[in-house]
């Protein structure tokens, strides 16, 4: 049950006033799940349901905004998606598409595209790489749009560009062999010189990362909101930054 507006924006007003910046995630990754389950219990198209998700995305991102989240990686897309019919998987392309430029025009963000792009046809791949170079200048938070995105997908994407470049310059595989770490693969990640994630927020109260920044979200704290993603509020995102705030962040040791 919703909280009467006056309720909910005393308890949104706690919340944030509890808030310890020195505690908010560098870094938050989301997993932007629900949309199609939202749209089938109101009763709605498909369609429906991913644009409504879509118009939440720069509302999602005003609110990491205000609390000094310096860098937001958005789940727009899975490789796994790529499988779905042929027609939903157009009308869903076409609102990322829109959704995307949407957010370079506003100048508010830097946008970064991250995926497998060459998975999506030809037009849509070269809307996304315009609409990621109009925010080169942009001065302000960094959004990274996992579009075409699969954590394994990733990080073969990464291994075949380590083994490229090293046999560019005439190291055998032998060679490499012998002194491959987990840098030389991170230097080839879609990610390659950000911050690793922080905290991950998946909606849709399913409870699972199904691939999402598998590589990177090694050390992360995860929070799973039961809301579906059209219908995540502010105060279920300030209760993930709670959360998040009051564990013991050990990185494994």
């Amino acid at each position: 049950m919703s909280l009467p507006s006056p309720l909910y924006r005393i308890y949104e007003w706690r919340l944030l006033k509890g808030l310890s910046r020195d505690l908010v995630p560098r870094h938050v990754g989301v997993i932007l799940d629900g949309n199609r389950r939202w749209a089938k219990e109101a009763g709605e198209p498909t369609a429906t349901g991913h644009q409504v998700g879509a118009d939440k995305i720069s509302e999602v991102l005003t609110w990491t905004e205000e609390v000094g989240v310096e860098l937001v990686t958005l789940w727009m897309l899975s490789t796994d998606n790529l499988a779905r019919p042929p027609g939903e998987l157009a009308q869903l392309v076409s609102i990322i598409e829109q959704s995307v430029e949407s957010l370079a025009s506003s100048g508010r963000w830097r946008l970064k595209v991250v995926g497998a792009l060459d998975l999506l046809p030809y037009e849509t791949a070269e809307r996304l790489h315009n609409a990621e170079a109009r925010t080169a200048d942009v001065d302000g938070p960094h959004v990274n749009v996992a579009i075409g995105y699969g954590g394994r997908r990733e990080i073969a994407d990464a291994v075949r560009s380590l083994l490229a470049e090293k046999a560019r310059a005439g190291i055998s595989i032998d060679e490499l062999a012998e002194t491959l770490d987990v840098e030389h693969i991170a230097e080839h990640l879609y990610t390659r010189g950000q911050p690793d994630p922080d905290l991950v927020i998946r909606t849709s109260g399913e409870q699972r990362l199904s691939g999402f920044l598998l590589w990177q979200s090694v050390h992360a704290e995860y929070y799973f909101c039961e809301a579906y993603w059209p219908d995540f509020r502010k105060v279920d995102f300030l209760r993930a930054l709670r959360s998040y705030a009051a564990r013991e962040r050990r990185h494994g040791r």
